[in-house]
């Protein structure tokens, strides 16, 4: 940066340090808007108590998180399954994996971190979660075109809550050749980190795809079913994907 060009960045009230930007130096904390009722507006805004039928169309709107199952008396962990070459380090965190509109069928997929040792959730567990898009591309996979370094598509970092419970939005994947005669079917790429248990590299699949015959990477016990929910709104479909982590 030239001598000219940091003068005028800092009479902005920005600073620079080594790791990047800092708080503009005239900040103040960002001001509250008073409290909010369970409604939305502020509690000393008079509003009419809704009716029974207003609360039951609120409550049909609302996504229902299911209830955490523990890992059956005899669970395993969650079998590996390779990186493959698209992973993608310091992807941003964020709920939804692929950008806004991205054409493909619709996809949420929601579950549970467990514990091997405990059979208890996990909270705070950080997962890296990568896929193709629809036609089967990454947003990496053309070397010669390269993405730009903070753009990121179709990958995100989510963090489970405190009932070790994860969702995220998606697009349904596309196959892709890998060889002649070879494809790989529909997957979504997992790299599961949480201190003190192991990290898995692995993949999930869904069940009923044509190219799970003939992958050789594929194991039984990472494809999963995927159900239909229709809504006023469109069509997309909800599967289940729990983890269960060996401990250090």
């Amino acid at each position: 940066m030239s001598d000219s060009t940091r003068r005028d960045f800092l009479k902005g009230g920005l600073a620079l340090s080594a790791g990047g930007l800092l708080l503009p130096s005239l900040a103040i904390a960002t001001e509250t808007s008073g409290d909010l009722g369970k409604y939305g507006e502020f509690v000393n805004q008079p509003r009419p108590m809704p009716t029974p039928a207003e609360l039951a169309a609120t409550r049909l709107r609302e996504i229902a998180i299911p209830a955490g199952t523990a890992p059956a008396a005899n669970a395993r962990a969650t079998e590996v399954n390779i990186l493959g070459p698209y992973h993608r380090a310091n992807v941003p965190f964020r709920a939804k994996i692929t950008p806004p509109l991205e054409p493909g069928p619709v996809l949420v997929i929601r579950g549970r971190v467990y514990g091997l040792d405990t059979r208890q959730p996990l909270p705070s567990t950080v997962i890296d979660i990568w896929q193709a898009d629809h036609q089967g591309r990454y947003d990496n996979d053309d070397q010669q075109r390269p993405p730009a370094a903070n753009l990121f598509v179709n990958r995100a970092r989510i963090m489970t809550d405190e009932n070790g419970y994860y969702e995220y939005e998606t697009v349904h994947p596309g196959a892709y050749r890998i060889g002649p005669n070879a494809w790989r079917p529909p997957h979504i790429h997992y790299w599961v980190r949480k201190p003190n248990y192991r990290e898995l590299i692995t993949q999930l699949y869904f069940r009923g795809d044509q190219h799970q015959r003939e992958d050789q990477f594929i194991r039984q016990s990472l494809i999963i079913d995927l159900r239909e929910i229709r809504t006023q709104h469109g069509v997309y479909k909800v599967g289940v994907f729990d983890i269960v982590l060996a401990a250090r």
